[in-house]
């Protein structure tokens, strides 16, 4: 995108989410929410199927044209732009005329707009396989006041997704994410059930490089960490067919945002049959996936059943029933090709806690040489929680650094870009995915630019040296202290610091010598 498309984006991302965020009155930004995010879709789905039949027009009509028609008419020319196919040979989805969004503005202002939109909805579906269940039917009930539902209408109309297919799919996916994560912000503590910044979700993509074959995601929200793949997928040359997206999501609603959010994008997927736990519902028993990337939810207290009792998923133990952690870590390593690699957000209590079988379980997986990179997190990174978080990366088997953990300490690295929100920088996303990189790199690879440990940021540590710390997988017990230049001047100052403060510990010692003396001698001691 051009610099003043970007910024232009800008102002329209911020115009909507302000005017929707008023028109919202009283109603929970979790319900708003698919509202809002329902009527972009259609208004996009719609946009781009008129700039296509537009298209069509033009080329059925131009002689040095392939789509030219000879001997047409106007009868001829309708009909085969009602041809279903010329539309879905470019991944563009068939409006019939009654769902169109210039009829359904027309009707903005009608008493049961709601219910129209609902009957636009219903026949998308039924016009669009890929669309069906998909699609969030709720507006004929939706509790907004008289008139707002209207003027949300109005408002999604001001959104020019314009003639350019493939910029109106960026101008929508940016649309989405922006409102996503502001939605997210909105909702507090719930957001975080459906969205991961994106600078977390890059930093997975950047360090497992995703850019062949199946990708998974068995948590996946609305589906950012597959969007972050095929950016990652594009950006590096590569096509967005060479890969397949599989996923599961356990909250209707959401599943069915993942679901719009791939296919404005034209990314073929499968989210299994519904909406389910995956646990018990596993929906791709017989996946092995080539990457698996996810943010589970952290620390769940309910996700057992007795149905999960000697689970072939628990390779290195049966989790703890009071904690999800350690089923999500063998869920991923269970579904995992024998060259597949997965990487998992996780609270920090995952690379520690030794209660309730956790211990053993991680101590079975790092013998196992399954661990492969350990990633200590900021704070402030996500909307809905303060528990500080990490980064597992996982080797079904390791085909370079055999008996070594890599760990690095980014709790540092992290950039406040609000009073409570800390996100990762590109420059520090890079820095993270280059030094797995190296990392990783055979011994025996002719790079100018090799691996070093870094005191206070990286260290390769053998698995000797990890069960000396009995398994415990905390980066900062194995990167070590910063090296700090030589500094005179920081010295002298510190050192300054450091005397007036020991003066003054020794003065209020000899304040409480004398007074212990005088109230021994009160008592009757002699000192």
């Amino acid at each position: 995108m051009e610099p003043e498309q970007i910024h232009m984006l800008d102002d329209i991302k911020k115009t909507l989410w302000a005017t929707a965020d008023k028109l919202r009155a009283n109603m929970d930004a979790a319900e708003y929410k698919h509202l809002v995010l329902g009527l972009i879709f259609v208004k996009y789905i719609s946009d781009t199927f008129a700039a296509r039949r537009t298209e069509l027009a033009r080329r059925f009509t131009d002689t040095s044209d392939d789509y030219f028609l000879p001997d047409s008419n106007d009868a001829l020319l309708a009909a085969e732009l009602e041809d279903r196919d010329y539309y879905k040979e470019v991944n563009v989805f068939w409006v019939p005329e009654s769902s169109r969004w210039e009829a359904l503005r027309a009707a903005a202002k009608q008493h049961d707009i709601g219910k129209r939109i609902d009957d636009a909805l219903t026949v998308i579906e039924v016009e669009n396989p890929k669309l069906k269940g998909i699609l969030d039917k709720r507006y004929g009930r939706a509790q907004l006041p008289d008139g707002k539902l209207g003027e949300l209408v109005d408002l999604v109309s001001t959104i020019g997704f314009g003639d350019d297919p493939g910029k109106a799919r960026d101008v929508l996916g940016q649309v989405y994410e922006y409102f996503l994560g502001q939605f997210a912000s909105a909702e507090g503590k719930k957001g975080g059930q459906f969205y991961t910044p994106a600078s977390i979700v890059k930093t997975l993509v950047a360090v497992l490089a995703p850019h062949h074959g199946k990708v998974y995601d068995p948590c996946c929200g609305s589906g950012g960490m597959f969007v972050q793949s095929e950016k990652f997928i594009e950006a590096h040359g590569g096509k967005l067919g060479d890969v397949s997206i599989y996923g599961q999501e356990s909250n209707p609603t959401t599943w069915r945002l993942a679901a719009m959010n791939l296919a404005i994008r034209g990314i073929d997927f499968n989210l299994g049959r519904e909406p389910t736990d995956t646990f018990t519902r596993n929906q791709h028993p017989d996946l092995r996936a080539d990457f698996i990337l996810a943010n589970p939810p952290f620390n769940i207290s309910d996700w057992w059943h007795g149905s999960l009792e000697g689970d072939p998923r628990w390779e290195f133990g049966t989790p703890p029933q009071g904690n999800a952690n350690y089923a999500w870590l063998q869920h991923m390593l269970y579904h995992l090709k024998p060259t597949g690699r997965a990487g998992i957000v996780l609270a920090n209590g995952s690379m520690s806690s030794s209660q309730n079988s956790e211990g053993d379980i991680r101590r079975a997986m790092v013998e196992a040489d399954v661990v492969e990179v350990m990633i200590a997190l900021p704070g402030q990174l996500f909307f809905n929680t303060q528990i500080p978080a990490c980064l597992w990366f996982l080797a079904k088997q390791k085909t370079t650094r055999q008996g070594e953990v890599l760990f690095i300490d980014a709790r540092k690295l992290g950039s406040m870009i609000s009073r409570v929100q800390t996100e990762f920088t590109d420059e520090v996303i890079g820095r993270i995915a280059a030094t797995v990189e190296a990392w990783r790199r055979p011994a025996s690879a002719d790079f100018s630019e090799g691996y070093a440990d870094i005191p206070g940021y990286c260290r390769s540590v053998k698995l000797d040296e990890i069960a000396q710390h009995g398994h415990v997988l905390t980066p900062g017990r194995y990167v070590g202290a910063e090296e700090v230049e030589d500094d005179d001047e920081a010295f002298a100052e510190k050192m300054q610091v450091l005397t007036e403060r020991l003066g003054e510990q020794m003065a209020k010692g000899v304040e409480l010598d004398q007074l212990i003396r005088q109230k021994l001698g009160g008592l009757g001691y002699e000192l």
